[in-house]
C-alpha cells in the first residue's frame, strides 16, 4: 500500500551539505522532475541567497559539486543545474530504485529535510537501509498510508501519542546528547512524566508495527 514518507537526513557529504554550512540563511530546494534518472548526478535547484558571488565562491569549494551553470536569478531566488561528484552522497537513487519518488526536498539546518511517496513500507525500509550502509543520519518525522478512497492515516497513533513524539521530537529528547528531559517534555505537554513515558513509549511501538515491523 503506497506510503508518503517525510524525514530528516544529515551527513557532512550529503549534496551541497558543505555550501549549507558556509553561507548563513542560504535555503536550496530541489526542483521536482517528473521522471529522474537514478544513474544521473545533476539535478535542478533553487537557491535563494542575496550574493551570488559569495554562493559561486561556496558552491566552486564545495566538495560535492563538480559543475553548475546558473539558469536564472530573480531577485535573490537563483536557479542552476548542479553536476555532483562521486563523493556526493544522494539518496534519491535509493528512492527512484524502490520505485518512489520525491515530493520534496529542502535544506533545513544544516541537513536535508525530504518528503517521498513510496509503494510500501518495505520500499521504505530499503531506503532507510541504503541511507545507513552510507553513514547517513536518518529520522523519519511523518508516516501516511494512503487508504481506499484516497484518505489518508497516520500509521496507528493516537492524536496524544503523535504530539508527545511530536514535541520531543521538537525540544530534542531524542537528540543525542539529549537536550530536554523527560519532565521537561512532560510539563510542555501538561501531564505527569510517567504519562509522557507511557505516550511516547506506546507511540514509537504503534508507529514500528505499522512502518517496519511486518505481519
Amino acid at each position: 500500500m503506497p506510503i508518503t514518507a517525510k524525514s530528516y537526513i544529515e551527513h557532512e557529504n550529503i549534496a551541497l551539505v558543505p555550501t549549507l554550512h558556509e553561507l548563513d540563511g542560504v535555503n536550496i530546494r530541489v526542483i521536482h522532475q517528473a521522471t529522474t534518472d537514478p544513474n544521473s548526478g545533476t539535478f535542478p535547484f533553487v537557491i535563494e541567497y542575496d550574493d551570488i558571488d559569495e554562493l559561486e565562491a561556496a558552491l566552486d569549494a564545495d566538495h560535492t559539486v563538480s559543475d553548475y551553470e546558473r539558469i536564472d536569478t530573480n531577485d535573490g531566488t537563483n536557479i542552476y543545474n548542479i553536476q555532483h561528484t562521486d563523493e556526493a552522497k544522494l539518496i534519491s537513487p535509493a528512492v527512484t530504485q524502490v520505485n518512489g519518488f520525491l515530493l520534496q526536498a529542502e535544506t533545513k539546518d544544516k541537513g536535508w529535510l525530504i518528503q517521498a511517496q513510496l509503494p510500501s513500507r518495505n520500499a521504505l525500509h530499503t531506503v532507510w537501509e541504503r541511507a545507513r550502509e552510507n553513514d547517513i543520519s536518518f529520522s523519519l518525522l511523518e508516516l501516511y498510508e494512503k487508504r481506499k478512497g484516497g484518505s489518508e492515516s497516520s500509521f496507528g497513533l493516537t492524536e496524544e501519542q503523535q504530539k508527545a513524539l511530536e514535541i520531543a521530537y521538537e525540544k530534542g529528547y531524542f537528540s543525542e546528547p539529549r537536550e530536554m528531559s523527560l519532565e521537561d517534555v512532560a510539563d510542555e505537554v501538561g501531564v505527569s512524566s510517567t504519562a509522557m513515558s507511557g505516550r511516547l513509549r506506546r507511540g514509537m511501538r504503534n508507529l514500528l508495527s505499522s512502518t517496519l515491523i511486518e505481519e
